[in-house]
């Protein structure tokens, strides 16, 4: 008689516990989808950044090669140039050329060799236009990245490049 009441009590405390831990299991596993899709929704996120940050270093690079060749039109020659180029699997970036994919910067020389147009005038003046010969010719327009200055840098390139500054405001002010 006792070992009946025994097994009677543990039984009644099993079926009295079993939905405590059913609850519980499904609490678990409802927080453990909202995780899961929380986790999902971080993931497309951070791809979504990735793909946006890679778009944005692209067009960098492109408009950059264009200043590089002395292109003055510059939104018309990027947006001519821009579905042209990539970037390979090794970071480097590419563009589709007549005889297969070539470095950028070949293939920017290449442009700017065939299409001149976006260079700037060679010959400046027309009808109205004071005639008159420069005293000295210009420099070539030198490429200054801006993300390289910085504090401590090289007082050398730091001379250089407050030298190229000062050329370009004199340059617009004389209205050359």
């Amino acid at each position: 008689m006792i070992r009946h009441v025994i097994r009677e009590y543990n039984t009644e405390e099993k079926e009295r516990s079993e939905p405590a831990y059913k609850v519980e299991l499904q609490e678990e596993r409802r927080r453990r989808e909202q995780l899961e899709r929380r986790i999902n929704e971080l993931a497309e996120e951070n791809r979504r950044s990735r793909a946006i940050a890679e778009e944005a270093e692209r067009q960098t690079v492109i408009r950059t090669e264009l200043q590089k060749h002395g292109v003055t039109k510059l939104d018309l020659a990027f947006k001519v140039v821009k579905d042209d180029v990539r970037r390979s699997g090794e970071g480097q970036y590419l563009a589709r050329g007549s005889e297969g994919d070539i470095p950028l910067t070949e293939y920017m020389t290449r442009f700017v060799e065939e299409n001149p147009e976006f260079l700037p005038a060679r010959l400046s003046g027309g009808s109205g236009a004071a005639s008159g010969v420069r005293s000295s010719m210009p420099k070539p327009a030198t490429f200054i990245d801006i993300d390289k200055i910085r504090p401590g840098m090289d007082p050398k390139d730091l001379a250089r490049i407050r030298e190229e500054v000062a050329r370009v405001a004199q340059q617009s002010l004389s209205g050359g």
